[in-house]
């Protein structure tokens, strides 16, 4: 079953690889293909027959037996419950056509802007950006390739900023040396680039202070920063070299990252040596932009911040907050004051008091931890955001695509559904219904300070920029910047690529998250549509509906799902029509699979993955549902790892098992009952959630991932007992609440605290 594989650095040998995966490595390409006639003409197709198809099923079968068939109240409730559910999930199909034709429209549009013009506006325009990268309990190794990716980022003033959210105070003991590294980080980036950049920054100065000066350049200059381009490319194969490949992401790191950027130094170095034969004068302007290439590369500013060991910020334990936290302090300067309940951020005016200053930027990016970042990322999407047609664009983004190569037959398909996300996004920002994915974006400041909320806890002021109420923030703030008249755009190429769950504990953790939320951003939906009316720029009927199918389909599709699966419908609503009105979407989806360099048979085996993934989702809606009754927010929990693979919930075990056997069991009761149409669903829901069990869980981790549920169940940590060594203490009167609000109760703002009480020297 797994295929053996030889480390050559640790001199072991392991089991690295499932069959059924892929072992070529190589990315797509960065450029989408155009679309043929033909191809556009068949996705043009595919909606209309799908349109066609369900009325005429809903005309043939619907209405004939309403009108001709028999006229019971409990077939009538019947048939209306199967075409809701039918209607429904024809138009999930229908939207994924739609967004899929609007893909090949901006596919066949879009032109890539050369270099030249991008270093010729960043001279003139030199805007600055930081890059945030959310963490908590990554491994070093991961998040030192994101950030190495987003330092090699060309621009002229980057900050990366990794906002590591692990609780400083309480460190388990098997974590200490991995934080101790990851904090670091910075350090060891910035001393790896110091050479490179010190190099380029004084061929620069020389560059500007004695070339410049002279009426033309030298012959020889062409032939100077060719030599600098040379020795960068050498430099970086060398440190190409250096890397430990253990796995398929290190080899995309090492080639798409480190290599590519090689091969392109190279590349410009044999151009400038081609055009010094051909006696060819290269402008001063673009020279200086060729120098400036190479200090913005190797140029970057990098630090660690933790928010937990700030009681003045906030420790909600989600991503939105921790985000929230640092851009919080952007463009203030800050002095380090000791609490009764630890260390409080105060904000001072001059820099000279101040313990920690936090520069402003005009754009942000976010950047997931296990994320990567292809060269020009940065120069071209923020290129995107300076020109005066999209000066009302809050974020633009490209959806993250999949690292090939996978080592395991679900992560394998786990990226297959990705690439096929990151299609239909590109179709929805045709429509002008982008949201924000949340794995990677560039964001302009301005944009945030607009949607910013606020509110005082514990007597400091919390700002809400991103929404943290629900667990899928990006989605929530999409809207929110929508009504704020702000557009968000996908940029029509693969520039980042981010990590997908290698196993099935991992995927219910990321498909539970995906699956809450969506529900309880309806309202905001709704506020948006009146919103665009009152100002006389309604919202196209196309926009809604992929909207609406975005925050609500998975509710919809899962217990819809659910109902064909177990309800015996009467034979006489079954009709080859229903089928055919799906053909034309799984056709499609097969053929996307294709353009993806997957097999057109990932499209059964998906249907199977979806299968086994059905009670995830409906978990993840009944707690949107739960918290919308109840107010309170979903925490994110964590499943514990086994050797390196995530353990699986017992009831996320068992479901899976009970869908066989359901399935089984109708099958049987339907050939029973020469039920054919409805045999024949269930007998394919047998085979295919059964071939997904053993593909993607693995019979011996099922077992194992049982057996740690049970135990999980049978042991009860017990906690010490603490009575013996309580520490009595009286409070006393709250005084600081009697003389700030006048009465014994409330929290006090902290700076107020300040102002009111002078302490002792």
């Amino acid at each position: 079953m797994f295929e053996k594989k030889f480390n050559k650095k640790t001199g072991s040998t392991f089991c690295a690889r499932q069959w059924g995966t892929e072992h070529d490595t190589a990315p797509l390409s960065y450029l989408h293909k155009k679309p043929s006639y033909r191809v556009v003409a068949f996705s043009r197709a595919s909606i209309v027959l799908t349109v066609l198809f369900w009325l005429a099923y809903v005309v043939s079968v619907i209405v004939r037996q309403l009108i001709d068939g028999e006229q019971s109240y409990h077939f009538t409730i019947e048939a209306f419950g199967y075409l809701v559910i039918v209607t429904f999930l024809t138009f999930s199909a229908l939207v994924y056509l739609i967004a899929r034709q609007g893909a090949f429209e901006r596919f066949s549009q879009h032109v890539r802007t050369p270099r030249a013009l991008l270093g010729k506006h960043f001279s003139a325009h030199q805007s600055s950006i930081t890059v945030l990268i959310p963490s908590y309990s990554e491994e070093t190794q991961t998040i030192r390739k994101t950030m190495i990716s987003a330092a090699l980022q060309e621009f002229p003033a980057i900050r990366v900023v990794l906002l590591v959210d692990d609780n400083p105070f309480a460190v388990r003991p098997e974590d200490v040396e991995r934080l101790c590294e990851t904090r670091l980080l910075g350090v060891e980036i910035k001393k790896l680039f110091s050479r490179p950049h010190a190099r380029f920054s004084r061929a620069l100065k020389t560059f500007e202070s004695v070339e410049m000066k002279k009426k033309s350049l030298p012959e020889n200059a062409l032939l100077t920063v060719a030599s600098e381009y040379i020795w960068a490319s050498e430099w970086l194969f060398a440190l190409a070299q250096k890397e430990l490949v253990e796995d398929h992401v290190d080899t995309f790191f090492v080639e798409q990252v480190l290599e590519e950027l090689a091969k392109d130094f190279r590349l410009v170095a044999d151009a400038l040596i081609a055009s010094y034969k051909e006696e060819a004068q290269l402008s001063t302007d673009r020279v200086l932009e060729l120098y400036h290439r190479l200090v913005w590369v190797f140029g970057f500013e990098i630090e660690v911040f933790e928010r937990k060991r700030y009681t003045s910020l906030s420790h909600e334990p989600n991503k939105a907050m921790n985000l929230n936290s640092y851009i919080g302090l952007m463009g203030g300067a800050y002095r380090k004051e000791e609490a009764p309940n630890g260390v409080v951020l105060s904000q001072v005016k001059g820099r000279k008091r101040a313990d920690l200053v936090v520069p402003d930027s005009d754009f942000l990016l976010t950047l997931d931890a296990d994320s990567i970042l292809l060269k020009d990322y940065c120069l071209r999407l923020t290129y995107f955001l300076e020109q005066p047609d999209n000066a009302d664009v809050a974020v633009v983004q490209t959806p993250y695509s999949s690292f090939r190569g996978a080592s395991t037959r679900l992560e394998r398909l786990s990226g297959a559904t990705t690439d096929i996300q990151h299609i239909i996004h590109q179709g929805m920002s045709h429509y002008g219904a982008t949201f924000w994915v949340g794995a990677n974006a560039v964001i302009r400041k301005k944009a945030l300070l607009d949607i910013v909320e606020k509110e005082w806890v514990g007597g400091f002021e919390i700002k809400r920029y991103i929404q943290d109420r629900t667990v899928i923030e990006d989605t929530e703030s999409s809207i929110d910047l929508a009504v704020h008249g702000w557009r968000l755009v996908n940029y029509p190429e693969r520039l980042s690529y981010s990590a997908t769950p290698p196993d099935f504990g991992s995927l219910i953790i990321q498909r539970r998250r995906w699956a809450n939320g969506g529900l309880l951003i309806l309202p905001k939906l709704l506020k948006l549509v009146r919103n665009r009316k009152n100002k006389g720029m309604p919202l196209s009927k196309v926009e809604f509906i992929i909207r609406l199918n975005y925050m609500a389909s998975i509710a919809w599709s899962s217990f819809g799902l659910v109902f064909l699966l177990a309800f015996p419908y009467d034979g006489r609503l079954l009709s080859p029509l229903v089928l055919l009105a799906a053909v034309p979407y799984f056709f499609s989806m097969a053929m996307d699979l294709k353009y993806c360099r997957y097999r057109y048979s990932d499209i059964l085996r998906i249907y199977g993955f979806n299968l086994i993934l059905l009670p995830v989702n409906i978990a993840g809606t009944l707690k949107s549902l739960q918290q919308a009754l109840t107010g309170a927010k979903t925490p994110f929990a964590r499943t514990p790892k086994v050797k390196n693979r995530t353990a699986s919930a017992l009831p996320y075990l068992f479901s899976p098992l009970f869908i066989v056997g359901f399935s089984l069991f109708t099958l049987v009761r339907n050939i029973d009952g020469e039920n054919w149409g409805n045999a024949v669903f269930a007998g394919f829901n047998t085979f295919a959630s059964l071939w997904a069990i053993v593909s993607y869980i693995g019979i011996r981790n099922m077992f194992v991932d049982m057996w740690l549920g049970f135990k999980d169940m049978l042991y009860v940590d017990v906690s010490r007992d603490n009575n013996d060594d309580s520490v009595v203490t009286d409070a006393g009167i709250d005084w600081r609440g009697v003389l700030y609000h006048g009465e014994e109760s409330g929290v006090v703002p902290h700076d107020s605290l300040v102002e009111m009480v002078v302490r002792k020297k």
